[in-house]
Parts: C-alpha cells; sequence; structure tokens
C-alpha cells in the first residue's frame, strides 16, 4: 500500500458529504456493540481530548455528550479508525445503560423471518 491514510500513522479522517464519520461503540468488558452514533470533526476532538464519548447529533443539528442528561457516560478506553479512516471504532466503559430506552445496548432486538423479538 502507497496510501498515507490507509498504511501511515497520521489520523487524517475522511469525512462523508456532511462532514461526518461513523462511530461504532463497544463494551470493554465483553465486546457486546452498545451503539452506533455519528462524529463531525468537534465531536471527535472532544471525545480524544475528555476521553468520554461525544457525538453529533444529525436530528438535533449539535455535538450531545453521550449521557448528558441521563449520566450514562461513555468512558473511552481505546479509540480506533478503520483500513481507510471513514469509520471510527469506541472501546468504552460504559456508566449505565447506553439505549435511551434503558436497555444495556441499542441493539436490544432480533430480526427474524416474523418480525422483532427480544435478544
Amino acid at each position: 500500500m502507497t496510501d498515507e491514510q490507509e498504511s501511515g500513522f497520521t489520523l487524517n479522517p475522511r469525512y462523508d458529504a456532511n462532514g461526518l464519520l461513523t462511530a461504532i461503540v463497544t463494551d470493554e468488558a465483553d465486546g457486546a456493540v452498545l451503539m452506533v452514533g455519528h462524529m463531525n470533526a468537534e465531536a471527535l476532538a472532544k471525545s480524544m481530548a475528555s476521553r468520554t464519548a461525544v457525538f453529533f447529533s444529525r436530528s438535533r443539528q449539535r455535538l450531545w455528550q453521550k449521557g448528558e442528561s441521563s449520566g450514562n457516560i461513555l468512558h473511552i478506553v481505546d479509540m480506533r479508525i478503520d483500513c481507510d479512516q471513514d469509520a471510527i471504532w469506541i472501546i468504552a466503559r460504559p456508566q449505565g445503560p447506553t439505549c435511551h430506552t434503558g436497555a444495556r445496548s441499542c441493539f436490544y432486538r432480533r430480526v427474524t423471518d416474523s418480525g422483532l423479538e427480544p435478544v
């Protein structure tokens, strides 16, 4: 590989047309997927500085720290970026449930031929 973005060691995120990266969050304890969010450059910088997950809300069009109203903060243990730097993986220690519904993970339902069922 000769592409510095794909093989080098300089953080140079490839944001989409809306200026966002996809962010996947997993639990450090067992690797469970907790949520998927989006980050713009400011959210990424704030997350790196604070070691708590900050996202860009597409519906609210503003930054939000996970847990800002619930107290269920995601403490960042590790952050990894994919090969072409357009998605980030956050390994976190959750302080309470991650989903706004109160579920541990936002992925609490299984898709089946007959619809959805709880996991």
